[in-house]
């Protein structure tokens, strides 16, 4: 469907199911950014000359596009950054209503941006949270949400659709709950908004976020909705220019929604981009870009459920669940199946997917996670799972997964020796009693080491190290470890990430480098505390 209309997949060849993170942008969409930068560039609102106000009407256009597509009016579209900033945006808001003891629920699943914001409000005023459980079949425990639900809670935000378990959460329902009590409903559609049709009219939600570049559009560019009456009655939390209606020395009174809430110049060329992306998926039809997704996804979950060693994390098939496709192969690392996914020219995402706690509530430190949209094919579907097929076949650690660089004769030796400490790692245990105990994580992909130094007379005569994580994690970490024994304490105080590259002697991506370094990093966190 389209595929020709994203230039990037034209060039690169790539079969790309990581639109969960981000998706690719059409020619529609590029073309429309250029064209605003090639023929209406200039500030907003204030300009009385000709390029001002054309640029004003394209800004105030791009909020009427917006406000059509999800059912709701010009003036209760608010232009953020992103669902992240919309989620901030609105936590600080509301947070000024808070008082001590107040409950704010969330579920399980959230994305961090859907719980760090609440979470840091909470501390900061007393509140209490409250979290709605993921049952076993990674749905949301409903009759549990109806207890937690109470005469005390103030808001209730949740996701509407998963980034990791692909579940469609009942928006409305949840909506109707929070609405009984007098609470506020909140809902997180980054995933939701580029995939179903959305009308907040019918989900009944108070506050809704997502952002431009999930669905076709640019970085940078992201929408909360709010009733407007809500809105009128929120404070902002951010000041300066085009938010205001007048300012004297001492005070200042607010301008109305939406300009109220964006304050400063906005991204101007982001709306124009978003407003294109957002008549592009029209033409197509959300209704199709529904049907045709969830189609690929029912022939990917049938294909990938018939491969031993493959572990779906998410509900089986059916109308309540999205494009989006976790899994888990046989205590392989995601990073280390993305990685040869990559070689292939095929991108997935691996890791924990910005959703911590609920990995830890599942017992996986990550999954690998593929994630389609309406360029995908049949065929890219099917490419994908002979990839995942050859994988399995292979039936342990192959060496690919070390790094998919071209290396030389004498560097790929050097890989051989990383795949040994990763099978078999070298002082990989706990010293109970040692001097320095140091944990340091990987917050890309929940990669964990802990380093122990035992120490006497600042000199290490035994180090050691336990944790968890990819090929590179554990080998550097095995690596590390023997290298520090017998060095001092000033001499390991020196140790920088050239040390550690010195150890592996091959090419480390950017991404990659941050699993290498984990044993350094908790070298240096240890070091901070004087060692005897």
């Amino acid at each position: 469907m389209r595929k020709d209309d994203f230039p990037i997949l034209l060039n690169t060849g790539m079969i790309y199911l990581d639109n969960s993170a981000t998706s690719q942008k059409p020619q529609q969409v590029i073309e429309a950014i250029t064209h605003f930068y090639e023929n209406s560039n200039a500030n907003v609102h204030r300009g009385i000359y000709r390029l001002s106000q054309q640029a004003t009407v394209l800004y105030e256009k791009a909020h009427e596009i917006v406000g059509t597509f999800i059912g709701a009016s010009p003036d209760e579209i608010i232009f953020t950054s992103g669902t992240t900033d919309s989620l901030n945006l609105l936590a600080r808001s509301l947070s000024w209503n808070l008082q001590n003891g107040d409950e704010i629920v969330l579920t399980e699943m959230e994305h961090h941006s859907n719980l760090v914001p609440w979470q840091q409000i909470a501390k900061e005023r007393g509140a209490v949270l409250k979290f709605i459980p993921v049952t076993a079949e990674y749905y949301l425990d409903m009759k549990k949400a109806r207890e937690l639900i109470t005469s005390k809670t103030k808001i209730v935000s949740v996701v509407h659709m998963s980034n990791v378990l692909g579940t469609i959460n009942p928006v409305h329902e949840i909506a109707q709950l929070a609405h009984e009590v007098g609470a506020v409903c909140v809902v997180d559609a980054a995933q939701s908004v580029p995939h179903l049709p959305i009308n907040v009219q019918e989900l009944d939600c108070d506050f809704l976020a997502f952002s431009g570049h999930k669905m076709c559009g640019p970085t940078g560019i992201g929408v909360l909705y709010g009733k407007k009456e809500l809105l009128r009655k929120l404070v902002p939390s951010t000041f300066g220019g085009g938010m205001i209606r007048e300012v004297s020395f001492n005070d200042a009174t607010w301008a109305d929604v939406p300009a109220k809430f964006e304050a400063g110049t906005p991204n101007i060329a982001g709306a124009v981009g978003l407003a294109a992306a957002i008549e592009y998926l029209q033409a197509i039809g959300m209704k199709n870009i529904w049907q045709h997704t969830h189609s690929l996804t029912e022939y990917a979950l049938t294909k990938l459920s018939a491969i031993e060693g493959v572990t779906i994390i998410g509900p089986p098939k059916g109308d309540n669940r999205g494009a989006v496709i976790s899994f888990t192969m046989n205590g392989l690392h995601p990073h280390d199946v993305s990685e040869l996914l990559d070689k292939e020219n095929i991108a997935v995402r691996g890791g924990h997917h910005c959703t911590m706690p609920l990995m830890k509530k599942l017992g996986v430190q990550g999954t690998t996670r593929a994630s389609l949209y309406l360029y995908t094919t049949k065929e890219d579907v099917d490419a994908f799972v002979n990839v995942i097929q050859n994988i399995v076949s292979v039936g342990s650690i192959d060496k690919d997964i070390v790094t998919t660089e071209n290396l030389t004769e004498e560097q790929e030796i050097y890989k051989e020796n990383i795949l040994d400490h990763y099978k078999n790692p070298r002082n990989k245990k706990e010293l109970a009693e040692a001097a320095v105990i140091s944990k340091e994580v990987n917050p890309l992909c929940g990669d964990e080491i802990t380093l122990y130094l035992d120490i006497e007379e600042r000199k290490i005569v035994e180090a050691a190290f336990t944790g968890k994580g990819c090929v590179i994690s554990q080998a550097s970490a095995s690596l590390f470890a023997e290298y520090v024994n017998g060095l001092t304490v000033e001499e390991v105080q020196e140790l920088q990430q050239r040390n550690i590259l010195d150890l592996l002697k091959i090419p480390i991506s950017h991404t990659r480098l941050k699993c290498a370094l984990l044993p350094l990093r908790a070298l240096q966190k240890g070091m901070e505390v004087p060692v005897c």
